[in-house]
């Protein structure tokens, strides 16, 4: 059976096939494809080549009890393609993570390069300064054996040692004196803006006067923004892309970082977020960009997750009609808390962080350490002028904002779970938007909903996130067995599995709660809820391997138990 989609030019094309059929016209303006094909393990070993339709794919490897494998083709001629790199997903045993591998040659020595799928590129640009012996800051670029530039990324494409890429390095002399004559333009800037701002305060009745003074500000601060922005890239986006944007079934796998930095400018603009706060779109661009840098490399927790949350909740946002219900401030609220609410996340979770006595724990007296650093690390950033879009917001109206934005951080504590729910349930028969007190508890709800909401999405698109989550999780076990600290049994690579992971945590946690919303918000019943059970239903079918399933255990509601055990 064949399933196939129409997706932009710019992204990957995705076949889930066991047979497929496919014609030459889908291969145009197309670089790389990724094929998946699910396969018996006596049918994948005995094939070293397979044609599908036009197709042929090279170089089939067994890979024993693992169900899937993702094979990265290239295109050569009308149609045809050859196999140049695979990565085992987890099927249904533990996951696991293949490390891709390169070949390079520095200065006539070939020397093998090794990373995982969760590197991002200034990791790979990191190793190659590394095994070339050069600075950090060193130009690199890398030639195939055609003598053309291959693309430095986790997506590059392996190769042999026969065929290595020829690394090439170009030093950057760094200039003392261009970084102080930089700033030293930054710092007059400011002086100059200042200056004219005073003069502007003390004339009254000259017109001219003060229409020169304003022009003159305006260049100034045109010359200060050059002088401390970088340059972005701009991105044009259809209308089926904004369309797309309102919608859960979005898939936030095929977007690079700052095209999601402008996804997200886009929602802040579309809600009127911009102009009824008065933000900088310079200073709005240079937030998200600290925002991005302030998330951390890891598997689940990381800039896409982030996206991934904001993105549910504004598309929460358009299903219920929202903007009819909330104000602007709680709107802003919504939408800022999400994108800040996993902020320089270590990886490694509250119970992790209270048993191993980090300084997280000690600072906040294990009371929620990581939610009550994001929160402070929110604010960090909001309180540099350069990097503070709500500087144009009068005090009272910031006050009411942070206090908001605190209040959603801390909700997204699953510690905090049963409590929220029951708060929101209390008040779901007299619900009044009016009432502070019943749109606290809403909100809460709502953004819970949205940081555990992956399941809600297709299944290609929600099952890597699933394994990013593991992987994490896995890594996170594995510390706490060398240190000799508890390690939760739905974390422990040889106790759990996809289906042992989900079918609780789904059946008990997101289908009840997202339930609950639906009594509001009917129109998320068939938005939200059915994908949840056709998930439930999914993951039910599937062989649990007689593990242990953690999460049936934690039932909201419970007091002995923590629904901080859980998979997200």
């Amino acid at each position: 059976m064949t399933k196939q989609r129409r997706l932009p030019k710019r992204a990957f094309l995705r076949v889930w096939t066991a047979d497929v059929s496919l014609t030459p016209d889908r291969f145009e303006n197309i670089i790389d494809i990724v094929v998946r094909v699910s396969h018996k393990r006596e049918l994948a070993d005995s094939m070293r080549r397979k044609r599908i339709g036009n197709v042929w794919l090279e170089e089939y490897v067994g890979v024993g009890s693992i169900s899937a494998d993702i094979y990265l083709i290239s295109i050569h001629g009308q149609g045809e393609a050859k196999v140049i790199a695979y990565q085992i997903t987890m099927g249904s045993g533990s996951s696991h993570d293949t490390p891709k591998t390169i070949y390079i040659s520095v200065a006539g020595k070939r020397q093998k390069i090794l990373f995982s799928r969760y590197c991002s590129s200034k990791d790979i640009l990191d190793l190659l300064a590394q095994a070339a012996g050069v600075s950090q800051e060193s130009r690199m670029f890398l030639k195939d054996e055609d003598g053309s530039l291959v693309v430095i990324a986790p997506t590059i494409p392996v190769n042999t040692r026969q065929s290595a890429y020829v690394l090439i390095t170009e030093d950057v002399k760094q200039s003392p004196v261009g970084d102080y004559t930089k700033l030293m333009a930054i710092d007059h800037c400011k002086e100059e803006i200042a200056k004219v701002k005073e003069h502007m305060s003390h004339i009254e009745d000259d017109r001219t006067a003060k229409t020169v003074l304003s022009k003159k500000l305006k260049d100034i601060q045109k010359a200060y923004i050059r002088s401390v922005n970088p340059t972005y890239t701009k991105y044009i986006m259809s209308q089926e892309t904004l369309e797309y944007l309102k919608k859960p079934t979005f898939d936030v796998w095929y977007w690079a970082t700052n095209e999601m930095m402008c996804l997200l400018e886009q929602i802040y603009n579309e809600l009127n977020l911009v102009k009824t706060f008065n933000m900088d779109p310079v200073v709005l661009r240079r937030w998200l960009n600290r925002i991005d840098q302030s998330y951390r490399n890891n598997p689940f927790h990381n800039f896409r997750h982030c996206f991934c949350v904001t993105q549910m909740m504004y598309g929460i946002i358009h299903i219920c009609d929202m903007r009819d219900k909330l104000s602007i401030i709680d709107m802003v609220i919504l939408i800022t808390a999400c994108i800040c609410h996993d902020l320089d996340h270590p990886g490694y979770n509250n119970s992790y962080q209270i048993n191993a006595k980090t300084e997280l724990a000690l600072r906040y007296n294990n009371q929620s350490p990581l939610e009550n650093h994001h929160c402070a690390v929110a604010f960090q950033i909001l309180s540099d002028p350069d990097t503070n879009i709500f500087a144009n917001t009068d005090s009272a109206t910031f006050s009411s904002i942070r206090s908001g934005i605190i209040l959603l951080v801390m909700a997204t504590d699953m510690a905090k779970h049963t409590e929220n729910l029951s708060a929101f349930k209390c008040n779901i028969d007299k619900f009044d938007f009016e009432n502070k007190e019943h749109l606290h508890s809403l909100m809460k709800v709502m953004i819970k909903c949205c940081d555990i909401s992956n399941e809600v999405r297709p299944s290609d698109v929600s099952d890597p996130w699933v394994d990013c989550l593991l992987e994490e999780y896995f890594i996170q076990s594995d510390r706490e067995k060398a240190a000799g600290l508890p390690v939760a049994a739905f974390m422990d690579r040889d106790k759990v599995t996809k289906p042992s992971a989900q079918i609780g945590f789904i059946k008990f946690v997101l289908i009840p709660m997202f339930e609950t919303l639906t009594q509001l918000f009917p129109q998320l019943l068939e938005a939200m809820v059915m994908p949840l059970k056709e998930a439930l239903s999914r993951y039910e079918v599937m062989p649990i391997d007689n593990k242990l399933t953690t999460v049936e255990k934690i039932i909201p509601g419970d007091e002995s138990s923590t629904t901080d055990n859980v998979i997200l």
